[in-house]
């Protein structure tokens, strides 16, 4: 009876207590989090753990291998849905990325991969980020966490590798510089725009398509609870921009595998993935012997002319061009290359609507420029003509848009190279050394660093190991020192020389060669030269096609006439054992007026282009041009021998 009395009187004590005790007597709380006064998209970077990595490194101390694990945080605390995000680390200490939660590199690379000049990450497969609005405050629809793995180099305890910055990388948001908090966090809040002026509407509920050197199109045109068609369209829409012989590469996420194509084919038929991995345990009933390929980074190319009509592999509109891809401006019906391929997928997506397109897109052709490709965005569905001949459209089940950009790699060496020469000296001066790139392991028999001799003109004709003769008797003529070793060669697969050929008080002409030393043929091939002072006054191209670039009022572009397109490659000289072998080589002269371009001193270099392009890539110019010193030393000896001309004249009539 006593221990009931006790309990009674305890709970009306602890009654009496929660009515009359005030609430401010509770325990403070923590305080609220910096994502709480961000009103845009909050981006944080927590460093969280790391180790010291074998090998130990006592005497390189900088180059000590770490362990580093790091989560990157996006919330959008906005009122927009924030669509395609990306985000820029600034990693600063040579970081090795061996994975990355919920995310992709947005410049295609695969991972593991090096980031250490920092990199730009990209939604997957949560590409978009809803608001606390529509959300109710959901954070798993707010918010992307991305959980790192990696190696950097130098930075041990108690030292923290931190990066340098970090922002979003959308269009239209405003990110001031990010701020340390402690030695481990740091964080940003990131604002719209209000100067920003979009395209984006928010009733079509998809982004835009984007502007680029060349756009890729994947469209899901049949879909199925197992597996999907989709169409492959590349474009090319950069005027002197190509791919020869296109190698389209990415990787599929969800082990998804090929299973039939048609206008294109796999580099590589290989199956062993899904024969031995979960493919083949769930495909039971399947005969792998007849799928195209299991990689997750496949490789695929073009298919050649005679397959456009193959009732199985092509009969596809704009397929099957050997994997050439012109500019539009040469020809816009060979600006793009189409394909289809039938994708089989793997649970628990097995449904019509779960559709994943691949990621990591690369893209590249044969002495073509580099191209950086970004991630897939999702778009309003691509529409098609109906192919029954009806004016109604058909429309893709789902598109996605990939934007290449031409890129130069850093390091990268370009694969064509520009000599010049004159009228009024009769030295070339050729591509410099090493303009396409040394071999990696030079010998002592050729110097990286010498710069390359003064050449007669006959010399363009001799391959480069068969030269040393002529450059140094020419080097002994002009007295030019010759260094020993002599230089490297170029190592360029294709040469172009430009020279200046007249020049008189109403206009000037020039003479372009092309050769090809490469063993690859190259048809229906382009040149472009960029003339800042002169291209105004382009008139006529003799042996080319040539004109104007719309829109680059300086850029002359040109091509082979019709049945002369073809650049052929090296071949055997006449008498193989002894004459040396000889480039595929095609020239035209090029005439200009002076009317449009008044001032002009084409002797003094206005008559040299600033940049050379063959077949899309930039190629390597001299660094300085061909002096008037011989024209004018020719006109003073001229003059000379005309003023002993008269001398002797008048002393005959003396006589």
């Amino acid at each position: 009876m006593a221990f009931v009395n006790l309990l009674i009187f305890n709970l009306f004590f602890i009654f009496i207590n929660s009515i009359f005790l005030p609430i401010s007597i509770s325990q403070p709380q923590a305080p609220s989090p910096a994502s709480d006064s961000c009103n845009g998209v909050f981006l944080s970077y927590l460093y969280t753990s790391g180790e010291r990595l074998p090998p130990i490194l006592k005497s390189h101390p900088s180059r000590q291998p770490y362990r580093f694990q790091s989560t990157v945080t996006i919330l959008n605390n906005g009122l927009e849905e924030l669509k395609s995000w990306k985000i820029f680390v600034g990693f600063q200490n040579d970081e090795f990325l061996v994975s990355a939660s919920h995310a992709v590199l947005s410049d295609g690379t695969s991972l593991p991969g090096k980031v250490g000049n920092g990199t730009l990450f990209a939604g997957f497969p949560a590409t978009d980020l809803k608001t606390a609005i529509e959300t109710a405050g959901d954070l798993t629809q707010m918010q992307v966490q991305i959980q790192l793995v990696g190696t950097q180099f130098g930075v041990g305890a108690p030292n923290v590798p931190m990066p340098s910055n970090i922002t979003l990388a959308n269009d239209g948001f405003v990110c001031p510089r990010s701020t340390l908090q402690g030695k481990n966090e740091m964080h940003v809040c990131c604002t719209k725009d209000l100067n920003f002026k979009s395209n984006i509407t928010l009733d079509e509920g998809f982004l835009p398509r984007q502007n680029g050197d060349l756009a890729i199109m994947y469209d899901v045109i049949r879909s199925y609870d197992t597996n999907y068609w989709a169409q492959v369209t590349i474009s090319n829409h950069n005027p002197i921009g190509r791919l020869d012989n296109w190698r389209l590469s990415w990787d599929w996420m969800k082990d998804e595998f090929i299973f039939a194509m048609k206008g294109a084919y796999p580099s590589v038929l290989d199956t062993t993935d899904c024969i031995f991995g979960r493919q083949g345990e769930y495909y039971k009933g399947l005969d792998f012997s007849t799928i195209l390929n299991c990689e997750r980074r496949p490789i695929i190319i073009d298919l050649p002319l005679t397959k456009a009509n193959d009732s199985n592999l092509g009969l596809i509109p704009f397929c099957c061009r050997n994997g050439t891809i012109l500019p539009p401006s040469m020809d816009p019906s060979k600006s793009m290359s189409v394909f289809q391929i039938n994708v089989f997928k793997m649970p628990p997506d097995l449904n019509r609507t779960q559709l994943i397109p691949p990621q990591n897109w690369k893209i590249n052709g044969t002495l073509n420029p580099d191209y950086q490709c970004g991630p897939p965005v999702r778009v309003s569905p691509s529409r098609f003509p109906n192919p029954s001949g009806l004016l109604s459209d058909s429309t893709a089940v789902a598109s996605w848009q990939v934007v290449c950009n031409i890129t130069q790699a850093k390091g990268a060496s370009p694969r064509c190279c520009v000599s010049f020469s004159s009228f009024y000296n009769d030295s070339v001066i050729p591509c410099q050394t090493c303009a396409c790139g040394c071999p990696h392991n030079p010998t002592n028999n050729c110097s990286t660093s010498a710069p390359a001799l003064l050449l007669p003109s006959e010399a363009l004709l001799v391959p480069f190991e068969n030269r040393a003769q002529k450059s140094q008797a020419w080097a002994d003529l002009k007295h030019q020192t010759v260094p020993n070793p002599l230089p490297c060669g170029d190592n360029c697969g294709v040469s172009i020389n430009w020279h200046v050929y007249t020049d008189y008080r109403r206009g000037w002409s020039a003479r372009i060669s092309l050769f090809n030393w490469d063993e690859t043929d190259f048809s229906d091939w382009f040149a472009a030269v960029q003339l800042d002072k002169a291209a105004p006054g382009f008139e006529a191209m003799y042996s080319f096609n040539g004109s104007v670039l719309h829109g680059a009022n300086n850029t002359i572009f040109m091509q082979g006439l019709p049945g002369l397109n073809y650049l052929v490659a090296e071949r055997d000289g006449a008498n193989p054992e002894n004459d040396p072998r000889v480039p595929g080589k095609q020239q035209s002269v090029i005439s200009f007026s002076k009317k449009k371009t008044p001032g002009i001193k084409v002797s003094s270099g206005d008559g040299f282009p600033t940049k050379v392009f063959f077949n899309g890539e930039e190629c390597s110019l001299p660094t300085i041009v061909p002096t008037n010193n011989g024209y004018r030393m020719a006109k003073a000896t001229s003059l000379l021998g005309l003023l002993l001309l008269v001398v002797v004249v008048l002393m005959l009539m003396q006589q």
